[in-house]
């Protein structure tokens, strides 16, 4: 069989000039059986004129091309190339292309998904379209610039219901007829078929809806008021923003299993992973997450879906300004005001990583030559790096002009194509500012700046000096603090000032005594590493929960954790902080990610082996204390951050399984199924269960997650048998028992485990060899999914290290699971320097 080809820029733009493309007809039938679905296409289009005839292929990557014909003659079936169907001799003028073929169903989350609830037998399917996949399920010229309407007509089993981009019918016999869509791309084309629980209203004149598994329906329900509330608050928000209307007959969100993203902005039809259906208590940060996320995907509808990117090198125009709406947007038009500190907290840290990386791209690179390239490019950057991009411009910009140049893009450009260039274009069209200096200094370069203070002070007036190491203009406020004198350990804002870095000229002092702390960047309003001067430093480690706003206290945090990853700051003084400060803690954004940051770097890479007992135990004490202070049950969302990390950082079973036995943590809370695999899963790390024990547990909770759960106890055991079996049901080559995404990310989180060093050490080499060989055979998901979670990540050692470089060099990795390795190399490379210093 031939091998796939990925499209190149050149290529899709050679296409774009030959070819209009009006009218998709897509005809899907899903009653075929577990393996397979049977897809016919009709797809009209023009060749422009130019010349007497002309080549071009279609792409699809079918089990079975039955049969395809252009302009009513047939084509050779046996023309398919691997995914490529050459159309040859094309006159100038209107053609009709047919095909006729069987498709495979998708474990991996990709094309069309399928999945069976172990809970009652009943099967979902979906479809995720993006970048490639919809090759997967139907033909098409699957480029995003070739825009067309699309007509669906859906059949399903008795009992289903379909979902689609436009208002679903049901005609009879298993029929669906969707309407037809806008001219939208290739990649936005959306189906989810079974027997879905639905929560149905309307909003403004248009059917809303939102959909999820039969077995979710309950706690579907127990959150639907909240989810529709989000929904339609950001909805009004939006409409309030953007002169553009919502350009779709339908906004449809439906939670389906075993999805790879946190969703997908598929135009009337969003999908989200159906792990936002809560089964479990989660925290009120963690709801707050699942608005962003609605926000986002809904602010997709005009960036994205509307307003379309011409070529992939262009994705950060799609996400960094959802990224940023969904952030904005929540915190304006939901109960959730905070969002910014949840954003620099979580997100930003991503974007400072990636961005610190050899594989780092600027937020809008020049040039990505083809799909497998562009694909790489989902990452911290295209995403947090762009939307505090984005964020720094409002501030620099003001919100009024951008929104105006916003709305003239959309009017420019709504349900066509749009580039970096037209972008900038368009918010030059509002503003007397240098946009396109700015973009060329924000936009097309690599890294982050450093902005290093210093204080010079004499009596009666100090300075404050920003030293810039990098090459972007900042537009920073700072915030200047002293300490309470009336409790000695809160401190109170003196002032907050705007400030230009470079700063034009040499920094005029202010006056007063020198602060006790001064803080660049006090509102996060810019991206850019913090270093403090000297006193603040001191300040800031030992009265840092003092600081009286949440968003300081994130920025602040964040330059302790960035000064220990570049070895500026001990980690046994940033867990010191952490126990010292955690216990006044108010905003659990920044509680989850300091525990976060503590557990799984610190504790499990940083420290040598022969500390990390002192580091748990730390973190023990710690969330004990947090545990002991929660016990009037005021504050639930940090007991359960303080539960779960207990778990996560028991050295001894005794206490853990103690609550496994009662089903409750003495005071609270009683232990859901989230809790109890968690506990479960710490146990069978520490060797304190057996398979008789996941089996028993598995009994009682057999839904999905549940056997998710039992995957990942089972691969932690610390048994030779049990990892070989692990291993074995990973990297396997038949492709009969080859693991769902999902269960495949469960069994790799429990696999490597920093306790089980000298029992898994052989497995450290043989990772290399198996993940190569099962990227080229299952796909780019699966590379991810393995270069991420399969990877040793707890063996750090420079034999290691050197046995990745060799992969690298000699190995021969797919672009997918290259990424991820440099990526996790580097971090490796980190880890020892951390360890050296």
């Amino acid at each position: 069989m031939a091998s796939m080809s990925v499209l190149t820029r050149d290529e899709a733009q050679t296409r774009a000039k030959l070819l209009d493309v009006h009218r998709y007809s897509v005809d899907l039938d899903l009653t075929g059986g577990d393996d397979t679905f049977d897809s016919r296409t009709v797809i009209r289009f023009t060749v422009r004129a130019g010349r007497d005839t002309t080549d071009t292929f279609v792409e699809l990557k079918p089990a079975e091309l039955r049969s395809a014909t252009l302009d009513g003659e047939p084509l050779d079936p046996q023309d398919l190339t691997g995914n490529r169907l050459p159309l040859r001799n094309l006159a100038p003028g209107e053609h009709e292309l047919r095909v006729d073929a069987a498709m495979r169903y998708s474990r991996t989350g990709e094309g069309m998904h399928r999945f069976t609830d172990p809970t009652d037998g009943e099967t979902y399917l979906y479809t995720q379209l993006f970048m490639e996949d919809v090759q997967r399920v139907f033909a098409a010229f699957d480029q995003p610039d070739l825009k067309a309407v699309f007509d669906l007509t859906v059949t399903a089993p008795d009992g289903w219901t379909v979902l689609a981009n436009g208002v679903t019918e049901h005609t009879g016999d298993g029929v669906w007829k969707a309407a037809p869509t806008p001219l939208i791309s290739t990649y936005l084309v959306a189906v989810a078929a079974g027997p879905w629980h639905s929560v149905r209203t309307e909003h403004r004149g248009l059917p809303f809806g939102i959909h999820c598994r039969r077995s979710l329906a309950p706690h579907l329900d127990a959150d639907a008021d909240e989810i529709l509330d989000v929904t339609r608050g950001c909805f009004d928000r939006y409409h309030e923003k953007f002169d553009e209307p919502y350009p779709f007959d339908s906004y449809d969100q439906a939670f389906v299993p075993e999805f790879n993203a946190g969703a997908m902005e598929n135009p009337g039809l969003v999908t989200f992973r159906d792990e936002f259906v809560y089964r479990s208590a989660v925290t009120d940060t963690e709801r707050q997450t699942r608005a962003m996320v609605i926000a986002h995907e809904m602010a997709h509808m005009w960036f994205g879906d509307l307003v379309t990117l011409k070529w992939w090198d262009d994705i950060w125009l799609n996400e960094s300004f959802a990224e940023y709406m969904g952030y904005q947007t929540t915190a304006e038009a939901t109960r959730f005001t905070d969002t910014w500190t949840d954003f620099g907290v979580a997100r930003k840290a991503w974007g400072y990583d990636a961005d610190q990386r050899p594989s780092t791209h600027p937020v809008a690179p020049d040039a990505v030559d083809d799909t497998a390239s562009a694909l790489l490019n989902f990452d911290g950057i295209s995403y947090a790096k762009g939307a505090s991009a984005l964020r720094q411009l409002v501030a620099w910009l003001g919100e009024k002009d951008f929104l105006a140049g916003i709305n003239t893009h959309f009017k420019r450009h709504r349900f066509a194509n749009a580039t970096l260039a037209d972008f900038i274009d368009s918010l030059a069209s509002a503003t007397d500012r240098d946009v396109h200096a700015w973009a060329e200094a924000w936009l097309r370069t690599t890294g982050v700046d450093t902005l290093t203070a210093s204080v010079d002070a004499v009596p009666g007036q100090w300075t404050l000096a920003l030293d810039r190491d990098g090459s972007r203009p900042h537009r920073v406020t700072v915030g200047v603090y002293d300490h309470d004198l009336g409790d000695g350990r809160s401190l109170v804002v003196r002032e907050r000032y705007d400030t230009d870095v470079p700063q034009d000229g040499t920094a005029l002092p202010r006056p007063g005594t020198r602060p006790a702390l001064v803080v660049p960047n006090d509102q996060d309003l810019t991206y850019a590493k913090i270093r403090l001067d000297e006193t603040s430093l001191e300040t800031a480690l030992r009265g840092l929960s003092g600081i009286p706003d949440a968003l300081t206290r994130a920025v602040v945090w964040n330059a302790l954790r960035d000064m220990v990853r570049d070895g500026e700051l001990a980690p046994a003084d940033y867990l010191a902080a952490a126990s010292a400060h955690l216990p006044e803690e108010t905003d659990l954004a920044v509680v989850e990610g300091v525990l976060a940051f503590a557990t799984a770097q610190i504790a499990d890479r940083y420290v040598h082996p022969e500390q990390r007992p002192a580091a748990l135990a730390a973190l023990g004490a710690l969330c004990r204390d947090l545990i002991r202070r929660t016990e009037d049950g005021d504050n639930p969302g940090l007991r359960l951050i303080a539960v779960r990390h207990s778990i996560d950082v028991a050295a001894q079973p005794d206490t853990i399984a103690a609550w496994f036995a009662d089903g409750t943590v003495p005071g609270g809370p009683e232990l859901d199924p989230e809790l109890r695999w968690r506990v479960l899963g710490r146990l069978a790390v520490l060797g304190a269960v057996d398979e008789a024990a996941i089996a028993g547990e598995l009994d009682r909770d057999p839904s999905a997650t549940g056997q998710e759960g039992a995957a990942r106890c089972r691969a932690a055991l610390p048994d030779p048998e049990a990892k070989r079996a692990a291993w074995q049901s990973m990297f396997a080559t038949d492709e009969r028992t080859d693991l769902s995404n999902y269960l495949f990310t469960a069994t790799a989180k429990g696999f490597w485990q920093p306790e089980q060093a000298d029992l898994v050490r052989d497995y450290v080499a043989r990772f290399y060899q198996d993940a190569v060989a099962l990227a080229e055979r299952r796909g780019p998901a699966i590379a991810e999914a393995a270069g991420r979670w399969a990877f040793p990540v707890h063996a750090i050692d420079a034999d290691h290290l050197r046995l990745g470089e060799t992969c690298l060099h000699e190995g021969d990795p797919t672009p997918a699971l290259r990424r991820k390795l440099v990526d996790q190399l580097d971090d490796l490379t980190r880890a020892l320097r951390v360890r050296e210093a």
